[in-house]
């Protein structure tokens, strides 16, 4: 997955797929049970690279590091683990490594205000990462999830940090709000949740 669209793009021997076998492992390695009794693994990365394949990188640079990022996320779903705060993936350089070698290391990293971080994915694959205030999803221009959609009101419903997760809030909204087919009022919600705003679809990622 990590591969794909970057296949041709640089001529570098290192290949993307590569840094996300390894990404992944070292989240097995380090796996540990938190203090809920849920299998936890480390959210914070940073990849080393040399300066000949930190330069090939360099253009596609937030793109490969978000791709990263959504390997993570998705080891973590399959394996069942959880995170302490948002997924982050860094790219460093370091001139001591000759082309083709990397290093990566994994720490564990606390979201602001203890959230374990989180986004809301589009029905367009956009990617909206939660802020430490929340989020307002809705009609109207000045809501931080802005939708061009008629069956959903101006404030539809807000996301609002709570503890270690998120709680969704509908807000008096026309045409309701569902998650995971049911409607609700308020939810605590969960990684891979569905949430539904009128007609619109937005999936909640935990980290």
């Amino acid at each position: 997955m990590v591969e794909g669209a970057f296949a041709r793009a640089f001529k570098s021997s290192l290949r993307p797929v590569e840094l996300g076998r390894r990404l992944t492992r070292e989240m097995d390695l380090q796996r540990t049970v938190n203090v809920r009794g849920a299998m936890a693994a480390p959210n914070d990365f940073t990849v080393t690279l040399g300066p000949d394949d930190h330069a090939q990188f360099a253009e596609i640079e937030d793109s490969l590091s978000g791709s990263l990022a959504d390997a993570a996320r998705e080891h973590a779903r399959d394996e069942g683990y959880a995170f302490m705060g948002p997924v982050e993936v860094h790219l460093e350089v370091d001139p001591e490594l000759g082309a083709g070698s990397f290093g990566l290391s994994a720490r564990f990293k606390e979201g602001v205000g203890g959230t374990t971080g989180g986004g809301l994915v589009l029905g367009d694959g956009t990617r909206i990462a939660l802020s430490d205030t929340g989020a307002v999803i809705g009609r109207s221009p000045d809501c931080s999830v802005y939708l061009v959609d008629s069956s959903v009101s101006r404030r539809h419903a807000e996301i609002r940090p709570e503890g270690d997760g998120w709680v969704l809030v509908d807000l008096g909204s026309t045409n309701g709000t569902r998650v995971n087919g049911a409607t609700v009022g308020e939810r605590r919600l969960a990684d891979g949740d569905a949430i539904t705003v009128g007609d619109a679809k937005i999936r909640f990622e935990a980290s």
